[in-house]
């Protein structure tokens, strides 16, 4: 496993006793790295913030955030159902699945009806992969908590800690490697909400909290803008690092990877991109998933 970076130390800034400190948390993924890229390897001026990365998984993220313990983290957009009164969302930073997204996959041929009766190893419950699939299935299905990186082991070996596993739901890269230990597709999400809502499916956002005022969240999305920015324009060296998260992943995978999810849609969701996430959230409370209507907040 590649050592994770404490810290960023910015070569373009001159440190400063006045510098406020920026905590990070993004997922140690392919495409959160090459987001990241610019602000992690000091790539670009951060003039008074000091940002400090904590790399973990996403599910982990989102139950950190429940306590706000990071200025400025990756969270899903189910989790932000919780986490409205603490964290506004960034417009940019979003992860979206145009036309495809987290997967359902398992070691035989299976239908959605039959998934009803398998138990399906899942990333955690407060992903959007979770509540997605909720939504597609209709009803509670039985499901096993299992580290997003282990869910295809756990497949394949149709047990996790001595629990039997039928299914997974795979996110991140597992989406393009599931293939290669002859695991069979029964539903791409992202294709499956597109069918139903004619949207994108926005996966994840960038949260940064409330606390911070508006001047400091203005100016440190601002920051996290030009890091993705910086990244699309310098595309064969930020995925140079983002390699060094790309489990399984040869470069041309990587980089397909990438563009899955760090594009134009990156940049800013646009009037489309937040129209998705109300309408997720929306439809996510009509089926009883998430107890309360929210209405997403972005920053200015």
């Amino acid at each position: 496993m590649p050592q994770l970076p404490k810290t960023s130390q910015p070569s373009l800034a001159v440190p400063s006793a006045r510098q406020q400190v920026i905590r990070v948390g993004h997922s140690p993924d392919p495409d959160d790295a090459f987001m990241f890229h610019a602000l992690a390897n000091g790539k670009i001026d951060t003039g008074r913030y000091e940002f400090r990365h904590e790399l973990v998984d996403i599910e982990t993220l989102n139950r950190r955030a429940m306590n706000a313990e990071l200025e400025l983290t990756a969270i899903s957009v189910h989790a932000y159902a919780y986490l409205a009164d603490k964290y506004v969302l960034c417009p940019c930073g979003a992860s979206m699945g145009d036309r495809y997204g987290p997967m359902v996959v398992t070691r035989q041929p299976a239908t959605l009806a039959q998934l009803a009766t398998k138990t399906i190893a899942v990333p955690g419950t407060l992903t959007t992969a979770f509540l997605t699939l909720r939504l597609c299935l209709g009803k509670a299905f039985r499901y096993e908590v299992v580290p997003f990186d282990r869910i295809l082991d756990a497949v394949e070996k149709g047990q996790h800690e001595g629990k039997a596993i039928d299914a997974g739901l795979i996110i991140h890269e597992g989406q393009l490697t599931y293939g290669d230990r002859k695991l069979c597709l029964v539903v791409d999400l992202g294709e499956w909400w597109f069918g139903e809502a004619g949207l994108p499916l926005p996966l994840g956002a960038n949260g940064l909290r409330r606390d911070l005022g508006p001047q400091t969240i203005g100016e440190v999305n601002a920051l996290l803008k030009r890091s993705i920015q910086y990244a699309l324009d310098h595309r064969q060296e930020a995925l140079d690092y983002a390699l060094t998260w790309g489990r399984d992943l040869d470069r041309a995978r990587a980089d397909k990877f990438v563009g899955m999810y760090v594009n134009d849609w990156t940049l800013d969701f646009g009037p489309r991109g937040r129209h998705a996430v109300r309408e997720l959230l929306a439809r996510g409370h009509r089926s009883g998933v998430i107890p309360r209507l929210v209405e997403p907040e972005f920053a200015e």
